[in-house]
């Protein structure tokens, strides 16, 4: 990981809730973020808090940890508690790990690593996308598109140039909803109805690119390359 996973901490016990934040304190690969010793004043904050992971106790007045893992939606969970008999609930909401107090450092770490894990995984991008085309749902990998333009018959769908040379119609897509699964930086519009895979450029001017694909003469393909979209285009060679 690049940087710290981010955790918030809750523990309605004072002494436990300063322990526990002493013990993250000594693991260098998260960033507490805030403590707290209240479920109702977590829950009030919980929209205003930047955060990747809470690790929390079970049994606390008013709300309980398993009713606050539920409400958090998306988050990594892990759990501390004094009770055995909720470790099953526990990893029926999916929890990264359950400890029971009194906490070790080294079964902290344990859990801790568990967690960095699992948010690795679960940010790792997906390296393709299933749009829908003229024969159904497709799994079109990124890596093997050269270019997208608007298809000839209809403007609404848009055709996908591979690799291999072969050609896949996606249906009734516009080309905002295709950059915003396309990788970045390896994607570009360069007019009103092409995008093209940054890879594939071979030599470009302010108006035009000479891309690594043929035309119907076997000629290396042109296409334009438009002043709204040329600034955008320069900026994928800078360093």
């Amino acid at each position: 990981m690049d940087s710290k996973l981010k955790c918030i901490l809750l523990d309605d016990e004072l002494p436990g809730l300063a322990y526990l934040k002493m013990l993250c304190g000594q693991i260098s690969e998260i960033e507490v973020v805030k403590a707290f010793n209240d479920p109702q004043k977590l829950l009030s904050e919980i929209h205003d808090l930047d955060f990747d992971l809470c690790i929390t106790d079970i049994e606390m007045p008013g709300t309980s940890g398993l009713e606050l893992a539920s409400a958090l939606k998306g988050k990594l969970v892990i759990f501390i508690t004094a009770y055995k008999e909720y470790a099953a609930n526990a990893f029926d909401l999916e929890a990264i790990d359950y400890i029971v107090k009194p906490v070790k450092h080294e079964r902290l770490e344990k859990a801790i690593h568990k967690a960095i894990q699992q948010f690795s995984v679960k940010s790792e991008k997906p390296n393709f996308f299933q749009p829908i085309t003229d024969k159904g749902r497709a799994i079109v990998y990124f890596h093997r598109i050269s270019l997208i333009a608007t298809a000839e018959n209809d403007s609404r769908d848009k055709t996908v140039f591979l690799d291999d040379g072969s050609k896949i119609l996606l249906k009734n897509i516009n080309f905002t909803n295709l950059l915003a699964v396309l990788p970045e930086a390896d994607f570009c519009r360069v007019n009103k109805k092409e995008i093209v895979a940054m890879k594939i450029v071979k030599v470009f001017s302010n108006n035009n690119i000479e891309i690594g694909l043929a035309d119907d003469n076997g000629k290396p393909k042109i296409v334009s390359l438009s002043e709204t979209y040329r600034s955008e285009f320069l900026s994928k060679f800078k360093s």
